[in-house]
């Protein structure tokens, strides 16, 4: 299981035109589910997103989490995140999970990420076609990976 996430000043997402998901200050998170991922990693990566010290403390330093400044997350399904590009310049997706357990993942990742902030996570639509903004803040961009 994978996240790209990027320290965002405010992000959203569109479907059709209508906006599923906003925030302000705080983390997008792009999350691709590799075939094999189990709620182990899951776990991991909540953890790991929700503590993850990348914004400013009072020196300017990255010492403070998401959860310490009170910031948002919002997630995004990317299964293109495990597109294969080592065999020509057409992307392979064979990595990436198949759409149900994908989706499965996903949702369990969204619901602990909930609990763990204790508040509801806004989302992009699994399986849509969505446009994503954001004005990435630093710019502070990391790959994290389980």
């Amino acid at each position: 299981m994978v996240a790209l996430v990027q320290r965002v000043s405010n992000a959203s997402v569109l479907v059709d035109g209508e906006t599923t998901g906003a925030i302000d200050d705080g983390l997008l998170v792009l999350l691709g589910v590799r075939e094999g991922d189990t709620e182990a990693e899951c776990e991991w990566l909540v953890n790991k997103v929700a503590n993850l010290r990348v914004f400013p403390d009072d020196d300017g330093r990255m010492d403070k989490s998401v959860l310490d400044i009170g910031g948002d997350v919002l997630v995004v399904p990317q299964f293109t995140l495990y597109g294969d590009v080592s065999g020509g310049h057409r992307p392979s997706f064979t990595n990436a999970a198949a759409p149900g357990p994908a989706e499965e993942l996903y949702r369990d990742f969204v619901d602990r990420l909930s609990k763990s902030l204790g508040r509801d996570v806004p989302t992009g639509v699994f399986g849509a076609m969505m446009d994503v903004h954001l004005t990435n803040d630093g710019p502070v961009t990391l790959w994290i990976e389980k």
